[in-house]
């Protein structure tokens, strides 16, 4: 019998790097797990109820296997929950599409979840989903505790004052985002500490210019780089943030994109640029391989991006073994010290079909119950002693490619579960060779590091407005383009000039109606909010 307790899902994939199975899947009989880990061994006495719920298709279940809707895991499934499970796969990248076309048909399933949560209310308001409200009430027990315990979630589920969705957390290493990476070999060499402000940061970034860190005798280093992900940290470290951000100022919400903030983020970039310390090819490398040659080959020495880079990580050290980064905290602007980019706390949000009976509701909900408190498990880690052994309390992969094959494709089926990740737990994971060793101490590190500031969430989530939704697809490409004028022309533009020509867009555009409509959506719906 397996004794997890409350522990990752993550960490499995985590430890294996999995890569993804094209497979086409068959209805090919496969037996179910002769060990029914982290559950009892007997389903509910008497007949079960069916319900029928979604899941993605990613193309991950192989032939042996069988198929999304008949394979092992459905199979057990079927043996050990209270109700017999119908899955109904969409494709991963069309989900949305094909829930839609099923909804207008009437055949959708019982339980539909996705990760997006303007998805789930524009359901609830085209009436396709119902509230919950008085279900978890009344038919929920391992639930309606978890959603007690963490209050936190229920803004997200909430549409119109009634909960429409359940969901749980996400592990921490989903949360975390973004990164921040720094060479301490060249820090030391070169007599420096990592920066906790912007004017150590600035010296640090010269010194990595100047000071010949490499040590080849060329002034050829670049100081910093990023991925499609820097961006983003430049404007969080100064609490701005470009992807739809809305913040209080007083009572009222402004976008964070036409901010103070943010034209205190893009003054700071131009800085950088201008004085040759971030790569002036930044803009044309909009997949990041500049950035990670130049990082990978040792002539960059500051890197943002991701919290987890383990490839770059090994990378580096094949062409440098002496080379060591290490994560750097976020350090104080004008605005103080802020977290970098942390993802909402939701993972997937299971709505309830409005066709649904109550009889079928309580089935489902009982089904969750269940699946909240132990029969998420064994989807997530396998077997013990099949496909994992316990070090240390820590599941630990026994055959990486056994584990791919027959437990990868599970954890599309544990549609709400609770784990922690404990940073402390990636050594115990990672391979024993000392390179895979030393970065699952980076990475833990990286992890606490990503997670150690509060990022700035005035409101949990972007205002479910068509109107905004329509002015931001205009708008965006636009400052975007002024946002690049100003961070690489020099003298010609300053970022205050800049900025008066983003907020100029954003009036044209229709912003003064967008931002009445964003606050009285706000006064309406704040308590729910909280």
């Amino acid at each position: 019998m397996l004794k997890l307790g409350k522990v990752t899902a993550s960490v499995v994939a985590v430890s294996l790097s999995l890569s993804v199975l094209a497979a086409c899947g068959s209805d090919k009989e496969q037996a179910s797990p002769s060990v029914a880990p982290g559950s009892s061994s007997s389903a509910t006495a008497g007949p079960k109820k069916e319900i029928s719920i979604s899941v993605y298709d990613r193309g991950e279940v192989s032939g042996e296997e069988g198929s999304y809707e008949n394979n092992r895991w459905a199979k057990w499934i079927n043996e050990n929950a209270p109700a017999t499970v119908k899955w109904v796969p969409v494709p991963r990248n069309e989900a949305q599409t094909k829930l839609n076309t099923l909804i207008a048909s009437g055949s959708a399933p019982d339980l539909i979840w996705e990760y997006e949560r303007p998805y789930i209310a524009q359901l609830a308001n085209q009436g396709a989903i119902q509230p919950l409200d008085q279900y978890i009430e009344k038919y929920s027990t391992s639930y309606k505790k978890y959603l007690n315990e963490n209050p936190e979630l229920k803004p997200y589920l909430t549409v119109n004052g009634k909960i429409y969705a359940v969901a749980s957390k996400r592990g921490v290493e989903s949360v975390a985002n973004a990164g921040m990476w720094i060479r301490q070999d060249w820090l030391d060499k070169l007599g420096l500490k990592a920066p906790t402000t912007v004017e150590e940061f600035i010296k640090v970034a010269k010194a990595f210019k100047d000071g010949d860190p490499d040590g080849n005798g060329k002034a050829d280093t670049v100081p910093i780089v990023f991925n499609t992900n820097g961006g983003v940290v430049l404007r969080n470290l100064f609490t701005a943030h470009a992807g739809g951000q809305w913040y209080l100022e007083g009572d009222k919400l402004q976008l964070g994109r036409v901010g103070d903030r943010y034209m205190a983020s893009l003054d700071f970039q131009k800085q950088l640029y201008d004085q040759g310390l971030l790569d002036q090819e930044y803009i044309t490398d909009k997949n990041g391989q500049r950035a990670t040659q130049l990082w990978t080959t040792g002539k960059s020495g500051i890197f943002l991006g991701n919290w987890d880079m383990e490839n770059m990580f090994k990378d580096l050290k094949k062409n440098d073994p002496n080379a060591k980064m290490t994560a750097l905290e976020p350090f104080a602007t004008q605005y103080g010290k802020t977290g970098l980019l942390q993802s909402a706390i939701p993972s997937i949000m299971v709505g309830f079909n409005s066709s649904m009976k109550e009889d079928k509701i309580e089935a489902a909900i009982k089904f969750l119950d269940w699946m909240i408190e132990t029969g998420w498990k064994p989807l997530k880690f396998g077997e013990e002693n099949v496909h994992h052994k316990l070090v240390n309390g820590v599941p630990q992969i026994i055959d990486a490619e056994k584990f791919r094959k027959e437990v990868n494709y599970a954890r599309e089926y544990a549609v709400i579960n609770q784990y922690e990740l404990k940073p402390e737990w990636f050594p115990i994971m990672a391979a024993s060779d000392p390179v895979s060793q030393e970065y699952a101490k980076e990475k833990a590190n990286s992890l606490q590091v990503a997670m150690k500031n509060k990022f700035r969430r005035d409101i949990p989530y972007t205002p479910d407005l068509p109107e905004l939704s329509q002015l931001t697809a205009t708008f965006n490409p636009i400052a975007d383009q002024i946002e690049a004028k100003i961070v690489t022309s020099g003298a010609s533009m300053t970022a205050q000039q800049g900025m008066e020509e983003i907020r100029k867009e954003w009036k044209r555009l229709g912003g003064d109606n967008v931002d009445k409509l964003v606050n009285e959506w706000y006064q309406k719906n704040k308590q729910d909010l909280k």
